[in-house]
């Protein structure tokens, strides 16, 4: 008789709730929990490969010690005390030589981070960050600077919406099951979907209307449409009366940003940006303007993101039934919150970050996230100091940060990397150690609390005991600190225990989670009272056209537009984004989601493509002032002509993944490391790559 157990996928770090059927200790089948609006057992093939990852003898199998050179994939299979012993030796000679803040911990953001950034303060160092900023370090900024909230601190209400404009916010092969879900349901009722971008993605091809954008150019759009809605009085007056502060200022500035000037930068005709911005206002305020996922492309990607959200404060759809809303947590309910670890009394750390984050180089970048992205520039230049150990946490630094080859060559200067991971990840085949943690199924973590309309809490329950000799990253952490001997910041023997910690404030207690897998605090859905009740948490209180936060740092809240420079034939602003398969690089090896994307190819346009003698499915090189890569082409009507893409993650270098091993191209290998000064964010397509045959 299989066994149901429900817990959280990790497939990717969307964390859908799901149901497992156990037997004999071995995972049967999974699903999306049942009991959840919006999931009704939905899932999606990253989250069904969970049971190719559960048996994958490709994964880290037991701790292994480099004995060779770094990535000559030359190892000792040791015991975990062998390896934490190792482990705990080594950083207590680099903490007594260089300090605490000469290591350096990054991870993708999950349950146990809280964990995670106790050990970095603990052990001296300000040095934690996360994938957060390389993704959407500038949408955070953006919000910031206009709400005071971050941007995971904002939802959007996709099952009420009535009008949703996605720029490049390619939502369909996200897979996130629960919006989409809703989202779908809402076009059946008549919402509408346009979506922007340069790429005819399936998320296009779902829309209502889709509108091919010059890459680089969407800033252009936003501020056409702003005018556009000023100008013809589109926006909610009421509202903007109420809670948005230096609408004078914003409409001199976008005076002469209008329509036909947007269209001779963007390419979208002049009478299509009237229309999208006559059809959105006519659907206000059940109206969004998403201000997007991954948002990390260009240079001026702070400005692109403020003018999303500038364009939902004149809709008014800020706290809307059917827009975009602030997360309500525990607290808005009149209950406690739950717990962390990083609440407790623990050591003071005065040296700065390592990143520049929150001072002297991204003064208004969020700290709590850091800029990963300077890695290689501190390890080489020691600025602000030297650093000598790396922690990676399911964080691919050789594959996420733009200039690869800068990054291996900063690696090389360490004197320790220790990799705590489920894959052999280019990053562990490159460490020193590697400490295999057990994937979800064969591990419970810390509890996930949901804010939004109504939060919620999710338990990520172990389905099954680990297939080989792993451990989960939160007895890791304390083992390791043990050997520091700073294990008294990790009061903690059991999950149960980390579990009674978080609960003990919020009368809630382990077994209330038994039936459903989770437990809801409230049945009421709360919006704040638009006439008198937003909690914007500016100085003014309001939204803040003009930014304190950016005035403040000498950064103005409305610079001159800078055109986008036009692309000849050959040289394209390389773009790179997702696809349905896969989760960013963590997933190419997965036997069951290597079968349906095994490699990525270069989509280039027809036109130019013919022009360069190219043909679909022939090996290409693509060219960028950094370096060049082979990848085979696809060529295409769907792609504007100044721009090429490729699906990000592939390129692998690992032998020990036999799937994916040199298939396709690595376009961290090819991206210039440039930066959003302002926002924080890498700038992820603003590389220019050229395109030709082999010689």
């Amino acid at each position: 008789m299989a066994q149901e157990v429900f817990s959280i996928c990790f497939m990717c770090t969307i964390r859908c709730p799901i149901r497992v059927l156990v037997e004999n200790d071995d995972v049967k089948w999974i699903e999306g929990n049942p009991h959840v609006p919006g999931i009704e057992g939905a899932l999606c093939a990253k989250g069904s490969a969970g049971l190719a990852l559960l048996h994958d003898h490709e994964r880290p199998q037991h701790p292994m010690i480099r004995t060779g050179p770094r990535g000559a994939g030359e190892w000792q299979k040791a015991t975990w005390n062998e390896a934490l012993d190792y482990v705990g030796d080594r950083l207590k000679e680099i903490i007594k030589q260089h300090g605490g803040q000469s290591v350096v911990f990054g991870e993708r953001t999950n349950l146990n981070t809280h964990i995670s950034k106790t050990f970095v303060k603990a052990i001296g160092s300000p040095n934690h960050f996360t994938h957060d900023a390389l993704c959407k370090g500038s949408v955070n900024t953006a919000f910031r600077s206009l709400t005071g909230f971050t941007d995971a601190q904002v939802g959007v209400d996709y099952a009420n919406t009535r009008y949703i404009v996605m720029y490049g916010r390619n939502i369909f092969e996200a897979l996130e099951i629960k919006p989409i879900n809703n989202l779908l349901n809402a076009m059946e009722k008549g919402a509408k979907l346009i979506y922007i971008d340069p790429r005819v993605s399936i998320t296009a091809t779902k829309a209502d209307r889709y509108l091919m954008i010059r890459p680089g150019a969407d800033l252009a759009l936003n501020y056409a449409l702003i005018h556009t809605i000023l100008k013809e009085k589109l926006y909610d007056a009421p509202y903007v009366r109420r809670w948005v502060k230096d609408l004078k200022e914003l409409q001199a500035f976008v005076s002469p940003y209008t329509p036909e000037w947007a269209e001779a930068e963007c390419g979208i005709p002049a009478h299509e940006i009237v229309t999208l911005a006559r059809e959105a206002a006519a659907a206000k305020p059940a109206v969004v303007f998403h201000y997007g996922y991954r948002g990390a492309h260009h240079p001026n990607e702070i400005y692109f993101r403020r003018s999303l959200i500038i364009l939902n404060a004149l809709m008014g759809s800020i706290e809307a039934k059917g827009g975009i809303f602030f997360k309500k947590g525990p607290k808005a309910f009149g209950l406690g919150d739950i717990r962390k670890y990083t609440e407790q009394e623990l050591p003071k750390v005065k040296a700065p970050r390592f990143d520049g984050s929150g001072h002297d180089k991204f003064p208004i970048a969020d700290a709590s996230h850091g800029n990963p992205q300077m890695l290689a520039h501190a390890i080489l230049n020691e600025d602000p100091y030297p650093i000598k150990a790396l922690f990676a946490n399911r964080f691919e630094p050789l594959q996420s940060i733009p200039d690869a080859a800068a990054t291996r060559k900063a690696l090389d200067k360490l004197d320790l990397i220790v990799a705590i991971d489920v894959n052999f990840s280019e990053i562990a085949w490159y460490a020193d150690v590697i400490l295999p943690e057990s994937m979800y199924l064969e591990r419970a973590d810390s509890l996930q609390l949901v804010t939004g309309l109504k939060p919620q809490i999710y338990m990520r329950r172990q389905a099954v005991s680990p297939r080989y000799d792993t451990r989960p990253a939160w007895l890791i952490l304390k083992q390791i600190a043990q050997r520091l001997d700073l294990g008294k910041y990790f009061p903690y023997e059991t999950i149960e225990d980390i579990w009674n910690f978080q609960l003990q404030d919020l009368g809630v207690t382990i077994e209330d989670f038994a039936a459903k897998g989770f437990v809801a605090l409230t049945d009421q859905t709360l919006l704040w009272d638009r006439e008198k009740g937003i909690k914007f948490k500016t100085p003014s209180g309001k939204f803040e056209l003009v930014s304190a936060l950016m005035e403040s740092a000498g950064f103005p809240s409305f610079p001159p537009y800078t055109p986008t420079p036009k692309s000849d034939n050959g040289a394209f602003k390389l773009m790179v984004g997702r696809g349905a398969a896969h989760t960013h690089m963590s997933t190419q090896n997965n036997l069951y989601l290597n079968e349906l994307a095994p490699e990525n190819f270069l989509w280039i346009n027809t036109g130019a493509a013919n022009h360069l003698g190219i043909k679909d499915g022939e090996v290409v090189e693509v060219v960028s002032p950094i370096a060049t890569a082979r990848i085979k082409a696809k060529v295409t009507d769907f792609i504007h002509p100044e721009a090429v893409f490729m699906l990000h993650g592939f390129g692998k270098t690992v032998p020990a993944q036999t799937r994916c091993y040199l298939k396709g191209a690595s376009d961290a290998l090819l991206q210039e490391n440039i930066s959003d000064r302002v926002g924080g964010s890498p700038c992820l397509d603003a590389t220019m790559v050229r395109v030709r045959r082999p010689k």
